[in-house]
């Protein structure tokens, strides 16, 4: 399933609180976006028709539930991205964001970790 970067959006407030209504939604993603309501609702209903979401009733109000994982979501296109541009291949995009981008050392200590405790596992 495909999901645009307007709909992650939507998806993102839900992941965070949920359920939430059309009215919530409009409320914290049309202002952090500067989207209208008509907007969000199309975004909302885009969602519903991709079975990413779900519309329920409860103690008479209509909220939203996201129906897929953010964790799978990010799985997903993390993936996307990798198979895309480096064709499949791990190292070249870590070797690109270095180059692009200084690491903190910080973040050179938990990528040693994280290849260490791959090297054990494998």
């Amino acid at each position: 399933m495909h999901i645009t970067a307007a709909e992650a959006h939507v998806m993102e407030a839900l992941w965070r609180r949920e359920p939430m209504s059309a009215d919530d939604l409009v409320a914290e993603v049309g202002a952090s976006q500067q989207w209208g309501e008509a907007t969000v609702k199309t975004l909302i209903n885009r969602l519903l028709k991709k079975k990413a979401i779900k519309s329920e009733r409860a103690d008479g109000k209509h909220g939203y539930r996201p129906l897929i994982d953010r964790s799978a979501y990010v799985h997903s296109e993390s993936q996307g991205l990798l198979d895309r541009l480096f064709e499949g291949q791990l190292a070249p995009l870590i070797s690109h964001f270095a180059q692009h981008r200084p690491l903190r050392a910080d973040e050179v200590e938990k990528l040693k970790k994280l290849i260490d405790g791959m090297a054990e596992k494998g």
